[in-house]
């Protein structure tokens, strides 16, 4: 029997973890078959996953009635629904999670309120609170890598909180995620804790790059860089991550147990159909990196996908990507930035709907 193709993918070093939960997947038996025939090893959520969830389920109906009883708002709410779902999804990693190498994979993530992008405070609150009620090693908390969002980063890392730093597009604010974890590390081990208990990933979202730069290309004359622009990004990414997670204070936390915070590759379906669609899976494959895939592209890749050592491969042509983008006069930071900006807004228009579909199944109940 052929081995299958995504499983392939690990003998690379790179976790595959599915981007998307809901209860439907955990109760048949789907889940556990993605974790041990293609050897899925993690999960991801945010908004816009969840809310597809509870509005096109009825396998919520009950709990939001009951929980309506007693939960003083509809976020309240929404958090204890999917608190469920995540300590349910964790107990089906802790497989993985206690492998020889304990906590090198088998997370399960939740993110705080999208409303929070912009609220150190209330974010690292929020950070807080889920991670004590979700109350499991294999989880990690998702805050979004903003600039107000970095504090937070670091004292929920400070804290002991394994942190899924999301929303990441630009290069500069990728450095400064990674200053984050390590300060809190430090931060961390300087009050007594233990750092070899945290883990922590941060999320570089991909294909959204290409569908804003590719228009721009074509006025430009570099039409050949379609598709290229986000893969030589992570490329440049994975070069710094190469590079922070070599330094001589990095060594200082490694020797206490610290484990590098992995670069994740996030919104690797092709948006354009003319890119084969595990174009962005297939390009980024190496070690010590997660990619964090949707149901469908995990089945195109099993289906027709080709697994090899790619990451650090091009690493010139990358380079040279960037630079020409400059020199067109394409600002990539500017252009990160909007996408950030945007990102914000993707996340919390889903959450605004799923309140009110929480809110109208309430009224039902």
């Amino acid at each position: 029997m052929a081995t299958n193709k995504v499983k392939q993918i690990h003998d690379f070093g790179q976790s595959i973890w599915l981007d998307f939960i809901d209860r439907e997947i955990i109760s048949n038996g789907k889940l556990k078959s993605l974790i041990d025939d293609d050897g899925v090893r993690g999960v991801t959520s945010n908004p816009a996953i969840f809310e597809k969830a509870i509005s096109s389920s009825s396998a919520y109906d009950k709990e939001i009635a009951e929980l309506a009883k007693t939960a003083k708002t509809n976020e309240e709410l929404f958090f204890n629904l999917a608190i469920t779902d995540i300590q349910n999804a964790a107990k089906l990693f802790e497989g993985v999670y206690n492998e020889e190498v304990k906590g090198a994979d088998g997370y399960v993530s939740l993110e705080v309120s999208p409303f929070l992008a912009l609220d150190t405070e209330g974010t690292t609150k929020q950070a807080e609170e889920l991670w004590k009620k979700v109350n499991r090693e294999n989880v990690m908390i998702k805050i979004p890598g903003t600039k107000p969002g970095l504090k937070a980063i670091r004292d929920s890392i400070a804290k002991g909180i394994n942190i899924n730093v999301t929303l990441l597009f630009g290069l500069p604010r990728y450095e400064e995620v990674t200053e984050a974890y390590i300060a809190g590390l430090e931060d961390l081990l300087a009050a007594g804790g233990d750092v070899s208990k945290v883990a922590s990933v941060a999320s570089f979202f991909l294909s959204r790059i290409d569908v804003l730069v590719d228009p721009m290309l074509d006025e430009k004359g570099l039409g050949d860089l379609k598709g290229e622009v986000a893969i030589a990004s992570a490329k440049k990414a994975y070069e710094i991550y190469k590079r922070v997670f070599s330094t001589e204070r990095w060594k200082k936390l490694e020797a206490k147990g610290a484990k590098p915070q992995r670069l994740l590759w996030a919104s690797t379906s092709s948006k354009n159909p003319a890119f084969k669609d595990t174009k962005y899976v297939e390009a980024l494959i190496g070690a010590d990196t997660v990619d964090t895939v949707p149901l469908e592209t995990i089945e195109a890749f099993r289906d027709h996908g080709v697994a090899a050592d790619t990451l650090t491969l091009g690493l010139d042509k990358a380079t040279e990507t960037l630079e020409r983008l400059k020199a067109a006069g394409i600002d990539i930071d500017k252009i990160t930035q909007q996408l950030e900006d945007e990102g914000i807004d993707k996340f919390n228009k889903p959450f605004e709907k799923l309140l009110n579909a929480i809110e109208e199944q309430k009224n039902k109940a």
